[in-house]
């Protein structure tokens, strides 16, 4: 049995949680830990650890986490460098199920750092105690509206699972999604990786059911051939997407001081990510949409069209289909036939892929198309673009999209509606019935790259 993956369920699940380090003060780290803590109605129980004060937030401190009778699940721990050897050998003197350790000045520091490090990973390993961190942020998983994290709130509940070796990052996700319509199984915040790695996290997001999707931020990676077994076992059952920082000299260095990683050449880790089929991404907003569209979309065969109600979109997207590999389905005769019949179409369409309605197309247009190209058999996805004219009813075009979708659940299908005020209502309406939207092209092209499946 593997005795960290167990324990790890204690972690994600407590029952109840000693912030060691809680303090009164609003804007500190063991203010904001204990907010966080005690917030959303569960049954879970939360003790506030600190010598120094007698209550924070209206719970009863007390000096040591050894003064808590029951067992403790959750050791979260925001202390001094100077003291956190000894409420680590407290810790594991009580037994708890696993640690986060909050507290930075460890191996990011340098060699002194590096020696404390190894001596409290040396005392927790020896009681077999998961540890996470140090210099981490903590972990939260909404659905059970776990929070041991100072993070500014609780993001939404959903399918994707963060898990990121930079903190601060995190609480950047965490704010940001508060306006976006997917959610997350769980975010996890590792920092230095001392005991508890990026191996581990992976495995327990591959059986957890609530995950679908797997997004990682990454400076660099400690395991060597293991994480490439993990990462090649793993991504068969669920997609992996990966932003790989310190990709440069300068960057490699920056990551060296962070978390004390070394980040390595870019060359050998885009290697390792394409032998392990993993999708490397390039920015933030990419990691995201790409998880929404795989949390929310299934896989397909290459092949896919195009409709859209103005042309230049139509050809922007197909420049960025061919770059990245994506073949166009050519329309076929009895696709032509429908689509050529009296009133179906305006006279001035294009009748190929991609498929032009005409900038002043109106919805049942748009619900022709739709349909009578994802009758055809070997149109596999489509991605559906709509810029606003004055006829054009962005929420009648969304509510036909949703109809459709639920018709031919088995094909993905990508929306980009282009603009502002006027089109948000319509984008409400698709990400609410879970079909991802974007407002630039090629993020709506490598969402659907996203979806081919790999042995095409």
């Amino acid at each position: 049995m593997d005795i960290k993956k167990e324990k790890l369920e204690r972690i994600f699940n407590p029952r109840n949680i000693a912030i060691i380090g809680a303090k009164p003060k609003e804007e500190t780290v063991g203010w904001g830990l204990m907010k966080n803590a005690l917030q959303g109605k569960t049954k879970r129980k939360i003790f506030a650890v600190n010598p120094n004060h007698k209550k924070v937030l209206g719970v009863p401190c007390v000096p040591s986490i050894n003064s808590i009778k029951e067992e403790v699940d959750l050791a979260v721990v925001a202390v001094p460098v100077k003291a956190v050897l000894q409420v680590i050998e407290e810790c594991c003197q009580k037994k708890v199920g696993g640690i986060i350790l909050i507290s930075s000045g460890f191996s990011e520091s340098g060699p002194a750092g590096k020696k404390l490090e190894n001596e409290l990973i040396n005392i927790t390993k020896k009681a077999g105690i998961p540890l996470i961190g140090p210099n981490c942020l903590g972990v939260i998983r909404p659905e059970i509206l776990l929070n041991a994290t100072f993070a500014p709130a609780m993001p939404k509940s959903g399918e994707i699972a963060f898990i990121s070796q930079s903190g601060a990052l995190l609480d950047s996700v965490v704010d940001e999604n508060l306006n976006k319509n997917y959610g997350f199984s769980f975010l996890a915040s590792y920092g230095n990786e001392a005991d508890v790695s990026l191996s581990d996290f992976l495995k327990f997001a591959a059986k957890d059911d609530k995950t679908k999707v797997i997004a990682l931020y990454l400076e660099g990676i400690k395991e060597g051939r293991k994480i490439i077994d993990v990462f090649s076992e793993i991504s068969k059952k669920k997609p992996i997407i990966v932003l790989k920082a310190g990709r440069t000299k300068t960057g490699s260095q920056a990551a060296a001081s962070h978390t004390g990683s070394l980040a390595g050449e870019h060359q050998v880790y885009q290697a390792l990510f394409k032998q392990t089929r993993v999708v490397e991404v390039d920015t933030l907003r990419e990691l995201f949409a790409l998880a929404k569209t795989l949390a929310w979309q299934p896989k397909c065969k290459n092949g896919v069209a195009i409709i859209t109600n103005g042309g230049s979109c139509g050809v922007l997207l197909a420049d960025y289909c061919q770059e990245l590999g994506i073949k166009l389905t050519e329309l076929n005769e009895a696709t032509l036939k429908k689509l050529n019949k009296p009133a179906v179409m305006h006279p001035a369409y294009s009748a190929r892929n991609p498929l032009d309605i005409i900038g002043d197309a109106l919805s049942e247009k748009y619900e022709s198309a739709v349909n009578i190209l994802l009758e055809q058999p070997d149109i596999n996805g489509l991605i559906i673009v709509q810029t606003l004219q004055i006829m054009t009813k962005t929420e009648k075009n969304a509510k036909i999209i949703v109809t459709a979708k639920k018709k031919w659940e088995h094909k993905p299908i990508i929306t980009a509606f282009l603009g502002g005020p006027l089109t948000e209502p319509g984008i409400k309406i698709l990400e609410s019935n879970k079909i991802p939207n974007y407002s630039d092209l090629k993020e709506a092209a490598l969402a659907i790259k996203s979806l081919i499946k790999n042995d095409d």
